[in-house]
């Protein structure tokens, strides 16, 4: 069942910057409650969304606006309300569907994996899973190993689907206004590292194309390449990269899939050389993706190899400093621009 009404994306979007400053949380809620108010069919279900107002609060008030028919507990059992949503996409609702850490969403892979992006191409067209799913992805400040799992290299490989990753407040609600009236299933990653970061919101509504990197920053010597919370790493190395002369380009892909490598091949043309920063442990990351098409497409254009820089290939740590230098920072991104341009 298509929505019931069409997105402009051609219109030009708001300021990225302004006066109005809202939560990344806030942008999340703002987002879910007014394609909620738009369309009854879109409802939220998950673990405490309702009575608790969800693990971290995003779903804030949503129950008394919306009630206990639209905002759902549910058990702590992912691949059965994850399963529930399979059945009312096809019957013709819009779930929204919570994960308290997408390392849960793990238990419920045959749900999420095997039917939701499936169903279209198996029923021939007849039925689809216009679902999404949402919830905080990645290493989330001393969780473990278990709990911090950064699930995109994974779940990338899976034809079918769209997965969003914003790296701010902004992207946040503009892209998963995008997801939810969006006719395939969305996997929106967030980061609860992010949820009270604060960022310019534009009071008019908006909604962000998929598959449209943001420049966040220009230069010439080096292209970086990320998605979700390590853009903001690379907006810092860069920062401290121009204190030494070196300008570089930081593109914010917002989605892997679809990925625009295009605006990347178009930044590369300029600087010669390319550096992806990507949360993922390194081995068929999309880190890796990224590069292969780089050089599938644009490799005459390198005038150094492509480098990455992933998490360490090991379990992520509890212990806050291993878990720090685990993760992708700013000393491993300024390190990798300077390597590309022969200046360590």
């Amino acid at each position: 069942m298509a929505y019931s009404r069409s997105v402009d994306f051609s219109q030009p979007l708001p300021s990225f910057t302004g006066d109005r400053a809202i939560q990344f949380r806030e942008a999340l809620r703002e987002a879910m409650s007014e394609e909620m108010r738009r369309d009854d069919r879109v409802f939220l279900m998950g673990e405490e969304v309702a009575y608790y107002q969800g693990a971290y609060k995003i779903s804030q008030g949503m129950l008394d606006e919306f009630g206990p028919q639209r905002v759902i507990d549910t058990p702590i059992s992912e691949n059965g309300f994850a399963g529930m949503a399979v059945g009312a996409s096809m019957y013709g609702l819009r779930p929204i569907i919570e994960f308290m850490s997408w390392s849960f969403s793990l238990v419920a892979a045959d749900q999420i994996l095997n039917n939701v992006p499936k169903m279209l191409y198996m029923s021939g067209g007849q039925w689809g899973c216009p679902c999404v799913f949402r919830g905080n992805d990645g290493a989330g400040g001393q969780l473990g190993s278990t709990h911090s799992w950064c699930v995109e290299g994974l779940y990338s490989n899976v034809p079918g689907m769209k997965i969003a990753i914003p790296s701010n407040p902004y992207d946040a609600k503009g892209l998963l206004k995008t997801a939810i009236v969006d006719d395939d299933p969305v996997f929106f990653l967030e980061s609860e590292r992010m949820l009270s970061d604060k960022g310019h919101v534009p009071a008019e509504e908006y909604y962000i194309p998929f598959g449209k990197a943001h420049l966040r920053r220009e230069g010439n010597d080096c292209t970086l390449v990320s998605f979700g919370r390590p853009v903001n790493f690379c907006l810092e190395a860069a920062q401290e990269l121009e204190k030494e002369g070196i300008n570089v380009d930081v593109l914010d892909m917002r989605t892997i899939k679809p990925l625009d490598t295009e605006s990347i091949i178009r930044s590369l043309k300029k600087t010669g050389r390319v550096v992806v920063v990507d949360q993922c442990w390194p081995f068929a990351s999309v880190a890796s993706e990224v590069i292969t098409q780089v050089c599938e497409r644009a490799f005459d254009y390198l005038d150094h190899q492509p480098l990455r820089v992933n998490s360490d290939d090991v379990p992520s740590p509890y212990a806050k400093n291993l878990e720090a230098e685990f993760l992708p920072h700013k000393g491993k991104i300024i390190k990798a621009v300077k390597a590309s341009l022969h200046k360590l």
